[in-house]
């Protein structure tokens, strides 16, 4: 049942304050995505619990690290056993914004997407049957799961309860969020012009709305063949193409959200980019098909720089170079 707390938090992403009503970006609400309290904790504790894991030696938050941007800062995932991945980790922050999960949108949910890097023999390697004997073997997590769920400890209770966690994961009060709330002294007058900019030369038609993208699907290199690039493996990655098997989806990827941009480098699936300026050279070039003065691309720069928001009161924060290694 949608109860009337929900439904406000819903309507506060789609109809914007006063001060933003003309704006293509929305800021995030104040008040947290409603939740129940008592599966959120069990969500939170499953989140960082490495039994998860088939060899006891990661969690979901070995990747996504609260502590730090919800990601972990390096250019591909790594799982068990120093298996690596093919894909750059996106952050778990404001994730229940975006309209599908993972790069190539393969999970339509929370829930879906949380089963996957859990029987990932690349991630954390794990099995259902496996979990579950290992959390049924603990007394207080059984009697957490059966005050919670009907059914105790199942791959869907396990699944509900860290998707109900990473709801609650959004980052409100960035300046620039401020500022679309009408506090014009959030951010500076050049980051100001940044965002004009940002508008002008279209950066905003897929980068828009509460999360910044996350909402659309679009090819990467629309403008320009990315296997001319230096890193030729931007182009090496098909995409989308490997759930659907239709060649329209060939280098098609979910438009990832630019909240917290600043501190989630290195950028791209492949986590190939160390750094912001070069990341939005790259749009130019592939996405847009246009050229710009180095100041233009400085003042957007400075305009991402203000969509970094806050977690539990705490600005966030880049990982530490030492998880790049």
């Amino acid at each position: 049942m949608v109860t009337a707390q929900l439904l406000r938090f819903f309507l506060a992403l789609f109809v914007p304050a006063d001060s933003a009503a003309n704006e293509p970006i929305a800021p995030i609400p104040l008040q947290p995505i409603p939740a129940e309290a008592e599966k959120v904790a069990l969500g939170e504790h499953l989140f960082s619990d490495k039994r998860l894991s088939h060899d006891g030696s990661i969690s979901c938050e070995s990747c996504h690290l609260l502590r730090f941007a919800g990601n972990d800062g390096r250019s591909v995932a790594k799982g068990i056993g120093g298996a690596v991945g093919a894909r750059n980790v996106p952050s778990v922050f404001n994730a229940a914004l975006n309209f599908r999960q993972f790069w190539d949108g393969r999970a339509s949910t929370l829930q879906e997407q949380a089963g996957f890097p859990i029987t990932n023999p690349e991630e954390m390697g794990s099995s259902w049957p496996e979990i579950i004997d290992k959390l049924s073997a603990d007394e207080e997590m059984r009697t957490s799961f059966q005050r919670i769920y009907r059914e105790g400890i199942t791959e869907m209770s396990i699944k509900d309860a860290i998707a109900a966690f990473e709801f609650t994961l959004t980052t409100p009060n960035s300046r620039f969020d401020r500022y679309l709330r009408g506090d014009e002294t959030a951010i500076s007058e050049t980051e100001r012009q940044g965002y004009e900019l940002f508008k002008r030369y279209g950066c905003v038609a897929c980068h828009q709305g509460v999360n910044i993208g996350g909402n659309m699907f679009q090819v990467f290199g629309v403008m320009s063949d990315l296997a001319v690039h230096r890193n030729g493996d931007l182009a090496a990655d098909l995409g989308r193409f490997a759930v659907t098997q239709d060649d329209a989806d060939r280098h098609v990827f979910k438009v990832p959200s630019l909240r917290n941009v600043a501190v989630t480098a290195p950028y791209f699936h492949n986590g190939s980019v160390p750094t912001l300026e070069e990341a939005v050279d790259v749009m130019f070039t592939y996405q847009l098909g246009r050229a710009a003065p180095k100041e233009d691309k400085a003042r957007i720069v400075q305009f991402l720089r203000t969509l970094t928001g806050e977690f539990r009161g705490r600005h966030l924060v880049a990982a530490g170079d030492e998880r790049r290694q």
